[in-house]
């Protein structure tokens, strides 16, 4: 599946981002799905779950990251920073509702935008996102594991499909991104109230990342929010498709 490239400057930073167009022929044509990829990776990490949405009348459009992929390199890489290009993306294609799926990084992007415009989002899949400290007395725990040998296969030949992703990557974001994980975040727990729409969060399992604690609190925070918990690590999409295809394609109504 070919989708077109485009460049658009957002502030401070060119973001590129692919774009099926419009779609026509379902009851949600005119409701564009934004897939948002995790640290280190690209758009392309998502090409399995837009062939299908496509194939069934959807409009996808799929940005690559501040310094990720084709999108340009910037000099701040803060959590709301990746919110404000995904609103603003939205913003400048005219998009009047749409539904957001996000991936680890791209579930802190995903989740501010329904924070800062609840109107837009019809519905909100978070994929495996951290979830932040809400206070200094608290810690930061991950479930570990080593990875199974079909994480790491998967893994490797997602490599070798995509170098780019590796290549393009600004590595410099990586310290800020710890810094900011080790960091309360009241804010973020603050707006999470704010969500209007109905929310599908995804959870791995041994290996994955998300603190099931924290994970109790933003279910019992965020108005309609539906967790499902997989038996793979960090990256359903990749690692499950068959089952995270199963879970968010009737969410997102094909």
């Amino acid at each position: 599946m070919e989708l077109t490239v485009n460049r658009v400057e957002l502030g401070d930073v060119q973001i590129a981002y692919r774009d099926s167009g419009a779609a026509a022929g379902h009851p949600l044509s005119d409701v564009p799905v934004v897939l948002v990829h995790g640290m280190g990776g690209d758009g392309h990490t998502w090409d399995r779950l837009a062939a299908q949405l496509v194939q069934h009348g959807r409009r996808v459009i799929i940005p690559d990251l501040r310094g990720h992929g084709r999108s340009a390199h910037a000099g701040s890489y803060r959590f709301p920073e990746f919110g404000a290009d995904t609103l603003r993306l939205c913003e400048r294609l005219g998009v009047e509702r749409v539904d957001l799926v996000g991936h680890s990084l791209g579930g802190y992007a995903i989740s501010w935008t329904a924070m800062e415009r609840p109107e837009l989002v019809r519905r909100l899949v978070i994929e495996e996102q951290p979830l932040p400290l809400r206070s200094g007395d608290e810690q930061m725990t991950f479930t570990r594991r080593l990875p199974s040998v079909p994480e790491l296969w998967h893994a490797t030949s997602s490599l070798i499909r995509h170098p780019r992703a590796v290549l393009a990557f600004d590595r410099s974001m990586t310290g800020t991104a710890l810094e900011q994980f080790r960091k309360p975040y009241p804010e973020w727990w603050a707006g999470l109230s704010e969500i209007t729409a109905p929310t599908l969060f995804l959870r791995g399992g041994p290996g994955g990342m998300v603190d099931p604690d924290k994970l109790d609190q933003m279910r019992a925070t965020i108005p309609d929010c539906t967790v499902r918990t997989f038996t793979c690590g960090h990256s359903i999409h990749r690692d499950r498709y068959r089952e995270f295809e199963a879970q968010v394609l009737p969410f997102l109504g094909h």
